[in-house]
C-alpha cells in the first residue's frame, strides 16, 4: 500500500468592490470551480503559499486580512481517497489596486484543455455551496451563505 499523505492547500477569498472572486478551471479531465489558490510548497507558510499563487495565477499581489477557516475534519482527496487527506486554509483577502487580470462574465468560458483556467467575480449575497465542486469549498460557500458580512468585516 502507498503511504498516506496530507496535502495542504491554501485558499484566498478574494472581494473587489463586493464580489468574490471564484476561479472556473479545468483539470484532471474535469471542469471544476473553486476559490483561487493552490497547494504549499514543502518550506513555504500558508501566508507566502497564497501571495505566490496569486503572483502566479492573477499576475497580482494581494493583501491577506486574516483567517477565515482550516479544514476541522477529516476530508479524503477527491482524486487520491485511498492515501491522500487534504487541508484547506482559507484566508479573507483583497487586491492591491485593481484588477489586472480579465475575468469572465459567466461561468466556464474555457476549452477542455488541462490548465485552462478563467476567473469571475460572484455576488457573495448570492452564493450557492453547489456551484462549487470540491467538498470543503463547498462548507466555506456554506459558511459565506450564512453571513456574507464576515467577508467584509475587516475591510
Amino acid at each position: 500500500m502507498e503511504k498516506c499523505r496530507f496535502n495542504i492547500r491554501v485558499y484566498g477569498l478574494i472581494v473587489f468592490e463586493n464580489r468574490l472572486l471564484v476561479t472556473d478551471e479545468y483539470r484532471l479531465g474535469m471542469f471544476m470551480t473553486k476559490f483561487p489558490g493552490g497547494g504549499l510548497h514543502f518550506g513555504e507558510g500558508t501566508l507566502d503559499c497564497l501571495k505566490r499563487e496569486c503572483r502566479e495565477e492573477l499576475n497580482q499581489e494581494v493583501l491577506i486580512r486574516r483567517h477565515f477557516y482550516t479544514t476541522d475534519y477529516f476530508q479524503p482527496s477527491h482524486f487520491l481517497p485511498e492515501v491522500s487527506q487534504i487541508i484547506n486554509v482559507y484566508y479573507l483577502a483583497g487586491l492591491q489596486g485593481n484588477p489586472v487580470f480579465p475575468a469572465a462574465e459567466k461561468s466556464f468560458e474555457i476549452d477542455a484543455v488541462e490548465g485552462a483556467q478563467a476567473f469571475r467575480w460572484i455576488d457573495p449575497y448570492k452564493i450557492e455551496p453547489e456551484l462549487f465542486t470540491l467538498p470543503v469549498d463547498r462548507v466555506v460557500a456554506g459558511m459565506i451563505r450564512e453571513n456574507p458580512g464576515w467577508l467584509f468585516d475587516s475591510e
